[in-house]
């Protein structure tokens, strides 16, 4: 967990916000009179607006502020637009056209009907108004866990002596995660292709969404057609969407494991000491320096670590099944699917955005390479026992591959092929039975384990 939730310690200040102005007129020099007053104006108004809302949220996080920030940042970047449109083409139609194409296509490689009863395009303003639910549902047990730490670390004289001090705290720190969200929202929402891009299921429910503004950004590189940017993402999204509409169980295991690994969120109280020590009150360079250690960063428990690698591979086998079927079904009719296809492999496996906002604001690394192990599992289930059988694993979690079947998915196909051709024959319960017996036998083994799941870590 090397992105701490919600981003502790204090932000760079080499790093200018991207919607901060810029000379490029030449006009006017930083630190000159009417640029001083104009920012200074900027951050008397945005603390006036922080502060009349402080009330105005009871929760770990105020999410109107993180609204507000978010919609605001966007406003000066073209947040509001909806881009990718031609002469005889709005950017909504493009995305309708583009839709209706990959969900013909997709019908040919999976058994799995149509998710979507709503495909529409988004501006980022859309994304982060559309999205805003399922992000409070994802952050606000980090939060509620890493204020909940800091009021137990105090000692019990000071909570006396605080008394409606500590309302005020929890209000202050709802402001300070609001304003971390906000700000991670408006960067993520300036990139993002769709709304599954994370993996996890972030807009409303049967509704197919893009981004044609950021899709037409995302085209400028690659050199290919951007209509046929717009149906390869288009047919990723569907068929998200079918995993999502059709597997009963997938949204809520993704989004409580999640939950699950945020309750396990603890801050070494011990080292508030060790950190005492570090302060020289005279020196204020101190204070930054000793927050900024790491001591008090939240440390990842066992249970949390098993959380991660369940949401781990669950989200590479969505991945890997995504990347599957969509190649499958685009196959040769479209000239360049092989090239994107390994270009969104690629905007995944180096923590693109999506990634890196997920880690900073739930305290979550995920690792993508896992993707390619998992799409290699799915490619040969398929290959050697039809899509009928590989689609109808996700019928019950117990059904599923597990980590271990990443690593040696011929064994995991070998499996399935002698339990018989069609999932019939397949006994859930005896699925269940046997999970529950091999992580008995794993339980006297778990530390030399654990080691070797680190070595191989570190040798990929």
């Amino acid at each position: 967990m090397s992105n701490p939730p919600f981003g502790f310690g204090f932000p760079d200040p080499d790093k200018r916000r991207e919607n901060e102005p810029s000379n490029s007129g030449g006009e006017q020099q930083p630190g000159s009179g009417a640029d001083a007053f104009q920012q200074l104006g900027q951050m008397l108004s945005q603390l006036g607006q922080m502060l009349s809302q402080a009330g105005s949220s009871s929760g770990p996080v105020n999410y109107d502020l993180a609204k507000q920030i978010a919609l605001q940042r966007l406003a000066g970047s073209g947040g509001s637009s909806l881009g990718f449109s031609t002469g005889d083409q709005s950017g909504d139609t493009a995305v309708r056209d583009a839709a209706h194409l990959a969900e013909l296509w997709l019908d040919e490689a999976t058994i799995l009907p149509a998710g979507a009863s709503t495909t529409v395009a988004w501006t980022a303003r859309d994304w982060v108004d559309k999205t805003l639910p399922t992000w409070q549902r994802l952050c606000d047990p980090v939060a509620k866990q890493v204020s909940g730490a800091w009021m137990q670390a105090l000692p019990e004289e000071a909570k006396q002596a605080a008394g409606p001090l500590l309302s005020m705290v929890g209000q202050m720190g709802g402001m300070a995660f609001g304003s971390q969200l906000g700000n991670a929202l408006a960067e993520l929402a300036s990139e993002v292709l769709t709304s599954s891009e994370v993996g996890l299921p972030l807009g409303p429910a049967a509704t197919s969404a893009l981004l044609p503004a950021n899709i037409e950004k995302f085209t400028e590189g690659l050199e290919r057609p951007g209509s046929e940017v717009m149906v390869f993402l288009a047919a990723r999204e569907a068929a998200h969407q079918r995993l999502f509409a059709h597997v009963p169980w997938l949204r809520q295991r993704l989004l409580a494991t999640v939950e699950e690994f945020a309750h396990g969120i603890t801050v070494d109280t011990s080292a508030l000491e060790q950190l005492a020590g570090q302060v020289d009150p005279s020196n204020p360079a101190s204070i930054e320096q000793a927050m900024s250690s790491g001591l008090l960063e939240p440390k990842t428990t066992p249970e949390q670590q098993a959380a991660l690698n369940r949401l781990e591979t669950l989200l590479a086998l969505v991945e890997g099944w995504v990347d599957v079927v969509v190649a499958e079904a685009v196959g040769d009719r479209l000239p360049g699917a092989d090239a994107l296809r390994e270009t969104l492999r690629r905007r995944r496996a180096t923590g693109g955005p999506a990634e890196q906002t997920f880690a900073t604001l739930v305290g979550l690394e995920l690792r993508p390479r896992r993707m390619r192990a998992a799409s290699a599992l799915w490619k040969l289930v398929g290959d050697r026992h039809g899509i009928d059988t590989r689609d109808q694993l996700w019928s019950h979690p117990d059904l599923m591959p597990r980590a271990e079947d990443l690593d040696d998915p011929m064994e995991f196909a070998d499996r399935l092929g002698r339990s018989g051709e069609a999932l019939d024959d397949l006994d859930p319960i005896a699925e269940l039975e046997r999970t529950r017996q091999a992580e008995e036998q794993a339980k006297p083994d778990e530390p030399g384990d654990q080691d070797d799941s680190g070595e191989d870590d570190k040798k990929s």
